[in-house]
C-alpha cells in the first residue's frame, strides 16, 4: 500500500467520522487552538513598523507549527500502535472537514424561513457570514446562505481532502491553518491590509486547484439532479467566475448560481460600510428558501464526485 492509498483510506474514514459526530463540543477542536494562536500573534505583532514582514512570519509560524505538531503527535502514537496512529490521523483529518457543519448551517437559516421567521433567519445567517444581516430581505438572506454553502464546499471540504491525500493529517491541518489565517487576518482593510497580505495570497494559492476541480465535480454531480440547469452552468461559470473578488471563490459560487438559475453577488454591507460586488449568474428565477436546499445538494454532489474521482484515479494508476 503506497502513501496515497493509505491516505485515501484515512480520508474515507474521516468523512464517515465527521458525518456521524460533526464537531462535538465536549472535545477540544484543533482549529479553535489555531485560532487562539493567531489571535495571540495578531495582538503582539500587528502594530508598528514592518507589518507586512511580520505577516509573512505569522504565516510561517502558524502553518509550520500546525504541520509539525500534528506530525509529531501522529508519529508518537504510531510508535505505540499502528492503529493508534491511524485513529488519531483520522480524527485530525475529520476536524479539518465540515460537511455536517456546513449542511447544518444552511438548514438553520432555511428552517426559520420556512416558518416565516425572517428575523431568526437573519440572526442565523449572521453566525456564518461577516456581512451585516439585520435588515436583509428574505431574498438577500437566501443569497448569503447559498453563497456561503458554495464557497465553503471548497474551504471546508474538498481542499482539506485534497491536501490530506497528498500529506495526510499534518498537511490537512496546515491547510486549515492557512484558511483560518485568511479568515482572521486576510482583509484588504486596516489594520490587516499589510499584516494579512501573506495569509490572503497564500490562501489563494492553496485553494487554486481544489476550487476549479470542485466546480467541475459540482457540474458532473448535477446530472443526477434533473431540476438543475447543467447547460447554463458552464457558460455562467466561465463568464462570471473571474468577476468575484477572490480568484477561487468565484468558481463554486458561479457554478452554483448557474446550476440553480439564480443570481449571486451584488451589494453587501460590512459594519455599516457598503461593498459593491459583481453579480454572478443569470436571474432566471427569484431566490427562494428552496434554493438553500438545492445548494446543499450541490455541495454534497460536489464532494462525493471529488472523492470518487480520487478513488478512480488511484485504481487506474
Amino acid at each position: 500500500m503506497d502513501f496515497l492509498e493509505y491516505h485515501l483510506y484515512l480520508i474515507v474514514a474521516a468523512i464517515v467520522l465527521e458525518l456521524v459526530i460533526g464537531d462535538p463540543e465536549f472535545f477540544p477542536h484543533p482549529v479553535v487552538m489555531i485560532g487562539k494562536l493567531i489571535s495571540f500573534f495578531d495582538e503582539k505583532w500587528n502594530r508598528g513598523r514592518h507589518r507586512k514582514a511580520k505577516g509573512f512570519l505569522l504565516l510561517g509560524v502558524v502553518t509550520v507549527s500546525a504541520y509539525v505538531l500534528i506530525g509529531i503527535v501522529v508519529f508518537l502514537a504510531g510508535r505505540i500502535s499502528f492503529w493508534a496512529g491511524a485513529a488519531l490521523e483520522v480524527y485530525f483529518i475529520s476536524s479539518t472537514i465540515a460537511i455536517k457543519g456546513l449542511q447544518q448551517a444552511g438548514e438553520e437559516v432555511r428552517k426559520p424561513l420556512c416558518d416565516g421567521d425572517l428575523p431568526l433567519a437573519r440572526m442565523k445567517l449572521g453566525y456564518i457570514v461577516g456581512r451585516d444581516t439585520e435588515d436583509l430581505s428574505e431574498e438577500e438572506v437566501v443569497r448569503g446562505t447559498v453563497e456561503t454553502v458554495a464557497e465553503n464546499t471548497v474551504d471546508g471540504i474538498t481542499a482539506p481532502i485534497f491536501w490530506a491525500l497528498i500529506g495526510g493529517a499534518p498537511l490537512a491541518m496546515a491547510y486549515r491553518a492557512v484558511n483560518t489565517l485568511d479568515s482572521m487576518v486576510g482583509y484588504k482593510q486596516e489594520p490587516y491590509e499589510k499584516f494579512g497580505f501573506a495569509s490572503a495570497r497564500f490562501d489563494d494559492i492553496v485553494n487554486w486547484i481544489p476550487a476549479r476541480a470542485t466546480a467541475v465535480c459540482m457540474w458532473l454531480a448535477a446530472w443526477f439532479y434533473p431540476t438543475l440547469k447543467k447547460g447554463n452552468a458552464w457558460r455562467v461559470t466561465l463568464r462570471d467566475a473571474g468577476k468575484h473578488p477572490s480568484p477561487n471563490s468565484g468558481w463554486p459560487e458561479a457554478m452554483t448560481a448557474g446550476l440553480l438559475g439564480v443570481q449571486l453577488g451584488g451589494i453587501n454591507t460590512y459594519k455599516g460600510r457598503v461593498s459593491k460586488g459583481n453579480k454572478l449568474g443569470n436571474p432566471l428565477t427569484e431566490l427562494k428558501q428552496e434554493h438553500i436546499a438545492q445548494s446543499i445538494l450541490t455541495m454534497h454532489g460536489g464532494w462525493l464526485v471529488f472523492v470518487l474521482f480520487i478513488i478512480g484515479w488511484l485504481i487506474v494508476s
